[in-house]
């Protein structure tokens, strides 16, 4: 039986990422899943809480830098795999407390090596470098923004060279030389992904496409950046978690892999593409209006929708350093690991659309509270 260590798990990738595991990859196989999640502004223990039965999967609430507590992990367990999603993830919020990206980001990725470390080395070779147990890995999921922004062509590769724009992409980056110097210097059994935007199920409010799909059914705004010309390659959930398991498992050691969508557009396409395929959505089947908070009848007596149009869209400064465009190529990884994108956008965003409208009740967990006090001062105070 394989014990997978996965930090930041009642996040969003990482809530999907333990889900694929249990009821889909393994559902008639034995495995362990260990939860370690802080459950701070993105963490959320209800997305996770029909996934936890102290069996095949258990939680416990704790901070990556917390030495003890990972040590007593690593003692109580025989941990296979350790897949670090916990990080301070969001562009903006580094921009307004880059420290504490620097502290969760780097310093609990080296906090969380350093235990695999004492937990996984059995002794030392003949050059002096420490010798590990057979089949474990520290895995690292990390981002297309530590290669920083491109230009209207190209595409990122793994030999693509760092170059972070925001705290936020400087401190993965910062984390994923941590991660390859361990290898380099410890011989350590690692891996990287870095993958482009995620979308899916259980996708944090703050992001583009929830919060778009929020404020259309709140009757709210709908802010995008500057003119949303800036261009992002879009990846399903669940295709990314497929990926970083095989990586997991298939993956060559020390190796980094690109996982992207094929699915390039600009920030402003996708929000039109989210109005319209709502507005569609409801007009075939009037039953999803009574979703709307704006409640107002049309000539037939239905729930008018007709202002769910791209008057909605209001323009706000530019984020500081936005970057302008992300474009991930994959062929590394589906070369080695005949791994490939299998949800296209047109298909993935109707998905993710009808999650959010049947999940109103983990929508209104997600939003409440500090996320509403988060969005205030985000967007409110400067006029958005």
């Amino acid at each position: 039986m394989k014990t997978y260590l996965v930090t930041g798990a009642a996040g969003f990738i990482g809530a999907n990422y333990i889900k694929y595991l249990l009821h889909k990859k393994y559902v008639n196989e034995e495995i362990k899943v260990i939860i370690l999640d802080a459950l701070t502004y993105a963490g959320n223990l209800g997305t996770i809480k029909d996934d936890i039965d102290n069996e095949r999967c258990i939680f416990v609430k704790g901070d990556i830098r917390d030495r003890e507590l990972v040590d007593q992990l690593f003692a109580e367990y025989d941990i296979d795999y350790l897949v670090n999603f916990a990080a301070e993830s969001h562009v903006d919020r580094s921009i307004e407390d880059p420290q504490l990206f620097l502290s969760v980001n780097i310093l609990g990725t080296q906090n969380l090596m350093d235990a695999a470390r004492r937990a996984w080395v059995t002794g030392k070779d003949e050059q002096g470098y420490p010798t590990w147990k057979v089949g474990k890995r520290y895995h690292q999921v990390s981002t297309d923004e530590v290669y920083g922004s491109l230009g209207a062509e190209g595409y990122f590769t793994e030999e693509t060279p760092l170059c972070p724009h925001s705290p936020y992409s400087a401190s993965k980056t910062s984390a994923d030389h941590f991660v390859m110097a361990y290898h380099d210097t410890y011989h350590m059994p690692i891996s990287i992904t870095r993958c482009s935007n995620n979308y899916g199920p259980y996708h944090f409010p703050e992001k583009l496409i929830p919060l778009i799909i929020n404020n259309i059914l709140e009757g709210k705004k709908l802010p995008v950046y500057g003119e949303g010309l800036n261009v992002r390659d879009w990846l399903y959930v669940e295709d990314h978690c497929k990926a970083i398991d095989m990586v997991v498992r298939e993956g060559r050691v020390g190796e980094v892999y690109n996982v992207g969508g094929h699915n390039e557009m600009k920030n402003i396409d996708i929000v039109k593409l989210t109005i319209k395929t709502i507005y569609d959505m409801m007009a075939e089947d009037k039953n999803l209006r009574t979703i709307l908070k704006k409640q107002v009848k049309d000539a037939n007596g239905d729930i008018d929708i007709s202002w769910i149009n791209e008057e909605l869209i209001t323009h706000v400064p530019d984020r500081l350093g936005h970057d302008a465009r992300y474009a991930i190529d994959p062929t590394k990884i589906k070369n080695e690991l005949d791994w490939y994108p299998e949800t296209m956008f047109a298909e993935g965003i109707v998905k993710t659309i009808r999650w959010n409208l049947e999940h109103q009740d983990w929508i209104q967990e997600a939003t409440s509270g500090d996320y509403q006090k988060y969005y205030d001062m985000m967007y409110t105070k400067k006029g958005r």
